[in-house]
């Protein structure tokens, strides 16, 4: 046993969360530690068998306020963080007659999930605001040489296990590791509050339900992204890379990988990309995609005709890229699939039939994945980070503005309204010509517009003839209608707003095309 080890004799217990509670106490008292616990954590605790003692037994004080006031008291607070050893800490302690607490096992008021119900009301909101718990929490990790701070679930195994195996003591490695994790929580916790209340107008009713009111960003950028996992390399192989999580287990991010070999910093930035324009439809859809723009993407009556469709716009790229499906997948889409080689797959789900099929690409990646909360966009620049909101703008048949004598027929709408969403996940400047809900040709990352118009064509392997355009931002000049309309297009969507624009619209009524705009642009940089 190492000299710097520190003997379990009292715990404190008090918890929101009280998965595995009763084992870990249940080992805390075979080893004679005696516990201490507060409210519904003791109450569970006797039910469960086990000797507790009541905190208002320790502090002389009754739980008081609603439970606001519980351990905030010097008996608690002294037996956290007097140092053991120092002579004048221990005369003070034996003056006041208060006794060591050389454990506490506490997490916190679950703030976080409370605030993100749908119509949780103020006074609920301020009351799941934890005071007790973060002040012990601080009190045992500052005094971490002598007390053990306990905020995780998930290390109750192997705390038992060194318990049991040096006599009831634990490292000091070990209660600086702990210490650690308690400074992580409360700073998160204390974030997620300041971030939540910072969304709120103004002090509300406490009956009142608590509405953002998201008219201003926030005045600091406060982020808790507990680390996932270490990846292999970043965007090339000497570069270090991680996955953080926001912890909800949504996304990409939160995603649970089914089969297949670890994933790549590469693959999880083309899955988000993929998976994100999956989500844009609400009918069956599939998104192929490579370096983060789409090779192909379509629709369909299910998922394996959306695949199909998606994959016949591009098959060459399509190879060694990944794919985005936003329904279960079946044993019909996955045969098709299971043809091509790809790295990954991003679902909701898969089916027992299509499982088995993948499981012959021992190599395939396949991630079960919950749709996620659209939030900000964060990208860091040189001293700092640019934030904005997700891009969450959609355009409906009606909002259209038909700009030429020709209006675009039934058909043709629906064909722009998919190519407009497409449009949304390509990088710019980005032309995508597309038919019955299925891209035919993507000009992707182009300096120039009317080089995005002449690549989107050149990429085309079905026919373009009757097809439709989108731009994901005006057309400077007429040049670029030129060249959609030559490849094929006879009717165009785009945002508007030049300062040409009656040019533009002069050369579409001249070449017989329908165009609209929608007043919204998608630069995706």
């Amino acid at each position: 046993m190492e000299q710097d080890a520190r003997k379990i004799r009292r715990a404190l217990l008090s918890v929101t969360d009280k998965t595995g509670l009763v084992e870990f106490a249940r080992e805390l008292e075979a080893l004679g530690v005696e516990l201490i616990s507060t409210g519904g954590t003791a109450r569970a605790l006797r039910e469960a068998g086990l000797r507790v003692k009541e905190i208002s037994e320790l502090t002389g004080f009754p739980e008081m306020l609603d439970g606001r006031v519980k351990t905030l008291h010097p008996r608690v607070h002294g037996g956290l963080l007097y140092i053991r050893g120092n002579a004048e800490h221990e005369a003070a302690v034996r003056e006041h007659g208060i006794e060591p607490i050389d454990m506490v096992v506490v997490n916190l008021y679950a703030f976080e999930k409370t605030a993100a119900r749908a119509g949780v009301r103020f006074g609920e909101l301020i009351e799941n605001i934890d005071i007790g718990g973060p002040s012990m929490v601080r009190s045992a990790a500052k005094n971490f040489r002598d007390v053990a701070i306990v905020t995780r679930v998930g290390e109750y195994g192997a705390l038992a296990g060194e318990l049991r195996e040096n006599e009831g003591c634990l490292s000091l490695k070990t209660r600086w590791r702990l210490a650690q994790q308690a400074f992580a929580t409360t700073a998160a916790y204390d974030s997620a509050i300041a971030a939540t209340l910072e969304t709120l107008a103004e002090a509300g009713d406490p009956e009142a339900v608590a509405e953002p009111d998201g008219t201003a960003m926030p005045s600091a950028l406060r982020l808790h992204l507990p680390l996932e996992r270490t990846l292999r390399y970043g965007e090339n192989p000497h570069q270090r890379a991680a996955l953080y999580t926001d912890g909800s287990g949504t996304g990409v991010a939160g995603a649970r990988q089914l089969q297949g070999k670890e994933l790549s910093f590469n693959n999880l930035v083309d899955l988000d990309a993929c998976w994100g324009l999956a989500e844009e439809f609400a009918e069956p859809a599939v998104a192929i995609i490579k370096h983060t723009n789409p090779c192909g993407a379509a629709t369909g009556g299910s998922v394996r005709e959306a695949y199909e469709k998606a994959l016949a716009a591009d098959p060459v790229s399509a190879f060694g890229g990944v794919i985005g499906i936003n329904r279960t997948v079946d044993a019909e889409a996955a045969t098709e699939i299971a043809r091509l080689f790809t790295e990954a797959i991003a679902a909701p789900g898969y089916t027992a039939e299509a499982l088995a099929i993948f499981a012959a690409k021992k190599n395939l990646r396949l991630l079960e994945v919950k749709p996620a909360r659209s939030g900000w966009m964060i990208r860091q620049v040189s001293g700092g980070a640019l934030v904005q909101d997700a891009d969450r703008g959609q355009v409906s048949a009606e909002g259209l503005q038909v700009v030429t004598k020709r209006a675009p027929s039934e058909a043709e709408i629906a064909s722009l309204l998919f190519a407009w969403r497409i449009c949304k996940h390509v990088k710019s400047n980005a032309v995508v010509y597309a038919r019955d809900g299925q891209t035919i040709g993507i000009g992707a990352g182009q300096m120039s517009r009317v080089d995005a118009a002449r690549f989107g064509a050149m990429k085309a392997v079905l026919p373009l003839t009757g097809c439709v355009a989108a731009s994901d931002a005006f057309f400077p000049f007429p040049d670029g209608l030129e060249v959609v309309v030559e490849a094929g297009a006879t009717a165009v969507i785009q945002p508007g707003g030049s300062v040409r624009d009656a040019e533009v619209i002069a050369a579409a009524d001249r070449l017989g095309v329908a165009m609209v705009f929608t007043g919204m642009r998608h630069f995706r940089h």
